[in-house]
């Protein structure tokens, strides 16, 4: 694995991380009460930042830091059923990113675009809204911009389209969210065939050329004259006016023999300042000249675009042309023409595949490449012409100064001493020997833990020490680890716990795409059961609306129990701040028809109604019996208990 590594000072003003250092006159264990993560160095001499140039960590930055404490009191305001922890991970690799070449065009709320490498956070664009293939075009707020660098892939459709991504990014296919290149083989992965959802590849703006400006002064010239010159001066009449420095008004006005591309545009964007309008998603030109009629009908057709009339015009009536009343030829006419018009009004607008948008070919281009991400209201934008997913924004590292979205993915603070603060710790004389819990705020079995291999070390000295503990994942890198907890087992008492919330593999695989999937998190269940521990499972969390049918806490349970796990734990959803806008816009892009329900068991509070709560725990003790699985008392499932089971966390959120 290639690596490179500088030294870096970082300042306080940059990275708040004062307000996690442990009093220097002080016991940092005993005397005081400090956030779940553990203390840094207030203003460290050194920080190394690391990045790998492998595909599994390509776009990350890890901020290597020696931490003055590794275990940490829990706050006695916390919710959380248990007292100590140890978190040798800040942030979380697990989270994927998503990215595009700066150059992508991106669809804006108005029906113009821009480049991806110049949008800004407050811009507004188009996104959608709905589940699967049943969505519709929304405007949407950007609310983060970043730039990274990654290998990157060229995926190819049938119109054309050539879009340059890294491998993690999603795109809306007929089979779902699927990523161009996952570097995790359980990830949906998009394939040649696939059919991608959009409007197709947009149309590059017009080049202001002289056959363009010719064609602009005759389009809106004869439109007036067509029209009775009843038209008022507009910012057409302003342009021509320009136009009028380089290009012959005598010359304009004729009709070419032989009319170009760029003549064409030019020609219907200057007719339609003379007597065009929109109406909704058509463009409509109106007047009595049925000649002139005739040519904007015929550039249309010219420049790939259906054009409806003019028919036969009775003398005196007004004709009419149009284009056809869908998206995709509203953006095609403004984006070939250049047209002055009012902002495209595309709200409801149903989102279709196209067997045009058909995915041809995946090229890796060898290649490591500037790319540019955005984050959205709706979680999603338009990318050169297709649904394009976008990252989420999360909480947890705005108390660094980090920023909560992309850093919280793509910056993972490592305390690389973790194996030495933690044998110093257990030996210090007023260390109690309590139960330490992990795995309870980020995850200490996330993909980063392959590289830097901290647990072992932590392992190794609970071991020692004899001290009990507990482990709550999602990662089944934990099964690297088997003989290490085998061996600290027989000399204290070892809680094991995985998160396993539902087995739906389409909910996994919108929810939580970057974590192992259900199925192989209840095969590493089933081997450590094998291998003699007695394995908790939390049924975390339990989504309404989701995951709390009787059919799915049907399957399941079942699923746990067949996994040999000797107990199950439910714990529906609950929304931290961070989380909880997380959330919503997860729901109000994947499944709007809950957002009412969820306003309504959730109201301004972070978690359900107790009575929900109840139903919920109900339901899942009667499966438990159904299956032949013991649920622990809420008390038991709250602590480290004597027989092994694994104690409760608040809840694994989906992030």
């Amino acid at each position: 694995m290639s690596w490179t590594a500088h030294r870096t000072c970082v300042r306080i003003t940059a990275m708040r991380w004062s307000h996690l250092t442990a009093r220097p006159d002080g016991d940092p264990l005993l005397d005081r009460a400090a956030p779940v993560a553990s203390p840094l160095l207030p203003a460290p001499p050194g920080v190394t930042v690391r990045t790998f140039e492998t595909p599994a960590f390509a776009g990350m930055t890890f901020y290597e830091i020696r931490a003055k404490s590794l275990i940490n009191r829990v706050p006695g305001t916390s919710r959380v059923p248990f007292e100590w922890t140890v978190n040798p991970y800040r942030g979380c690799s697990h989270a994927c990113t998503y990215c595009l070449a700066g150059d992508t065009p991106i669809l804006l709320a108005d029906g113009s675009t821009r480049p991806l490498a110049q949008i800004r956070p407050g811009d507004a664009v188009m996104g959608t809204m709905g589940a699967g293939a049943h969505r519709r075009y929304v405007p949407t707020t950007v609310l983060d911009h970043w730039a990274t660098s990654k290998p990157s892939f060229r995926v190819t459709l049938a119109d054309g389209t050539r879009l340059v991504a890294s491998g993690d990014h999603r795109f809306l296919t007929d089979r779902g969210w699927r990523h161009v290149s996952p570097t995790e083989p359980h990830l949906p992965a998009l394939a040649v065939g696939d059919l991608m959802f959009g409007v197709g590849r947009f149309a590059e703006p017009p080049k202001e050329s002289p056959d363009y400006q010719a064609g602009f002064i005759c389009g809106l010239v004869r439109g007036d004259a067509a029209d009775g010159g009843a038209a008022v001066e507009n910012d057409a009449w302003i342009r021509a006016d320009g136009y009028l420095d380089d290009v012959s008004l005598t010359e304009a006005v004729r009709w070419p023999e032989t009319p170009t591309g760029d003549w064409f545009r030019g020609f219907l964007a200057g007719a339609f300042g003379a007597v065009g309008r929109t109406d909704r998603l058509a463009v409509v030109f109106e007047c009595g000249d049925t000649a002139f009629l005739h040519r904007i009908a015929e550039a249309l057709t010219c420049l790939g675009l259906v054009a409806r009339g003019p028919g036969r015009v009775r003398p005196g009536a007004v004709g009419r042309v149009e284009t056809e009343r869908h998206l995709e030829a509203a953006l095609r006419f403004r984006h070939l023409t250049g047209s002055s018009m009012r902002p495209l009004d595309a709200s409801g607008v149903g989102v279709r595949r196209e067997r045009r948008l058909t995915v041809v070919d995946i090229e890796d281009l060898g290649l490591t490449l500037p790319l540019f991400d955005i984050s959205t209201g709706t979680g999603d934008f338009i990318a050169d012409g297709v649904v394009s997913h976008n990252c989420f924004a999360r909480n947890t590292h705005t108390y660094l100064d980090l920023d909560p979205g992309h850093d919280f993915d793509s910056r993972v603070v490592v305390k690389v001493n973790a194996g030495e603060l933690i044998r110093r710790e257990l030996a210090a004389p007023r260390w109690s020997g309590a139960p330490i819990a992990m795995g309870t705020n980020v995850d200490v079995y996330q993909r980063a833990e392959g590289r830097y291999r901290l647990m072992p070390e932590i392992l190794a000295a609970l071991r020692d020490h004899a001290n009990p503990f507990s482990i709550l994942t999602k990662g089944t890198l934990i099964l690297r680890d088997l003989d290490l907890l085998r061996q600290a087992a027989a000399v204290t008492r070892v809680g094991l716990s995985f998160s396993v919330g539902f087995v739906d593999e389409t909910v996994w695989g919108s929810a939580e795409p970057g974590t192992p999937s259900p199925r192989r998190r209840l095969e590493a269940v089933r081997r450590f059961t094998d291998a003699g521990f007695a394995v908790g499972v939390l049924m975390a969390p339990i989504l309404p609306g989701l995951t709390d049918s009787e059919e799915s806490i049907e399957e399941t349970v079942s699923a746990i129990a067949a996994s040999g796990a000797t107990s199950v734990t439910p714990l529906p959803l609950h929304l931290r701040p961070g989380a909880r806008e997380w959330y919503a816009a997860w729901l109000g892009r994947e499944h709007p028809r809950l957002l009412p329900r969820y306003r309504e068991l959730f109201g301004n509070g972070s978690y359900l109604p107790r009575a929900y709560q109840e139903e919920i725990g109900a339901r899942v003790r009667l499966a438990a019996r159904r299956h032949g699985l013991h649920r622990p008392d809420a008390a038991a499932a709250r602590r480290v208990p004597d027989d092994n089971r694994a104690p409760r966390s608040d809840q694994l959120t989906l992030l």
